[in-house]
């Protein structure tokens, strides 16, 4: 058990919001209640989520007066999808909620962005309230209001920026997550030190260890200061027209590989792992990173037992899905690169020749 609370802000003027990071966090109501203004609230979670936390976070918000509305939906990749969607819209208009009615979001980056979608649209708005439960989620997805779902073409095409009200990160929640899904989260994490900040990547290679055996300190630290880089960059670029792009780091790849097998075959972080050295390897082709930079970035996301080889999709389909990339501008394919480890830019530099090779090499 970690005591210490660790509280950010993402200052986006009157729609500024907190992030509570630490332990025992699903009972602290003095949190969590002052950003619910109605007497009944949906919390929409999973099949493997709410079977563990839902019944916590029902009853902290019971004993302050609110009754809960649970909607529970499949669990995977597989479901990020309109069907699904619906199945929250058909709930909320069963349950006649209105605008005021809070949604609260328990599981992770798929329930987070599935829950804030369907809170952008219903009635043109509701709150809503994002409870990560997995370390992708806490240090990535819950944190910058994208909202969305798949579409067969595409990862996360259909979607809107729908902030939240309040980020809740109880790391208590990560002991039961699967050990896959801490590794995911770790990709995510190394993502950070690579585009912004390279003291992280020193910091990280020391604290790998303790973050896969989930000491809570470590974690702890590790979310902090994500969720740090990540409220500063979404309070400087909101809507993703320049710097916050650069947070796709492998992304694009990355999203080229779960479209390629089927979502779900693949983790979210396990596929930017791969995607993230991919671009290091393209970076490398334009003379930008040395190859032992490159084998660095390799080392680091094969010591958290993450992909460091791509999908044999073959370069033709890589190139074909990486098009509907959101980074795609005149019909240009912009990718994000770095010109140094803890240096990212987003860049039209690289030939299609050139990213062939670099997938090729990686593949």
């Amino acid at each position: 058990m970690c005591a210490q609370l660790v509280s950010q802000t993402v200052a986006l003027g009157e729609r500024s919001y907190p992030i509570h990071i630490g332990s025992a966090l699903l009972q602290r109501g003095d949190l969590l209640l002052p950003h619910i203004r109605s007497k009944k609230a949906v919390v929409v979670s999973n099949t493997t989520v709410a079977p563990l936390y839902l019944e916590t976070l029902s009853a902290t918000l019971r004993a302050g007066g609110v009754e809960v509305l649970p909607v529970i939906l499949p669990d995977g990749e597989q479901y990020k999808t309109w069907e699904t969607l619906n199945q929250i819209f058909d709930a909320l208009l069963r349950q006649h909620c209105e605008r005021k009615t809070p949604l609260l979001a328990l599981g992770g980056g798929v329930i987070g962005d599935m829950g804030g979608f369907a809170a952008a649209c219903y009635q043109r708005g509701m709150p809503f309230i994002q409870i990560p439960t997995t370390l992708l989620a806490m240090v990535d997805s819950s944190v910058g209001g994208k909202t969305a779902i798949n579409h067969p073409l595409g990862k996360n095409m259909i979607g809107a920026f729908y902030q939240p009200r309040l980020v809740l990160a109880d790391i208590d929640t990560l002991n039961t997550l699967p050990e896959r899904e801490l590794r995911a989260g770790i990709a995510e994490i190394i993502k950070y030190g690579l585009i912004r900040d390279a003291g992280f990547i020193d910091w990280l290679e020391a604290h790998l260890p303790a973050l896969l055996a989930r000491d809570s300190t470590a974690l702890m630290q590790a979310v902090a200061r994500s969720c740090a880089h990540k409220a500063e960059v979404v309070a400087a670029d909101e809507r993703e027209s320049g710097e916050r792009a650069l947070l796709n780091l492998g992304h694009t790849f990355g999203h080229a590989i779960e479209t390629g097998l089927g979502y779900g075959s693949w983790l979210h972080g396990e596929a930017v792992a791969a995607g993230s050295v991919m671009a290091a390897r393209l970076s490398q082709n334009l003379g930008w990173l040395s190859s032992d930079e490159v084998a660095r970035v390799e080392a680091i996301f094969a010591a958290a037992g993450l992909p460091v080889r791509g999908a044999k999709l073959g370069a033709a389909r890589y190139l074909e899905l990486m098009r509907h990339d959101k980074k795609v501008a005149d019909g240009r394919l912009r990718l994000v690169l770095l010109k140094g480890l803890g240096q990212a830019v987003l860049s039209e530099a690289a030939s299609e020749a050139q990213i062939c090779e670099a997938i090729a090499a990686c593949c």
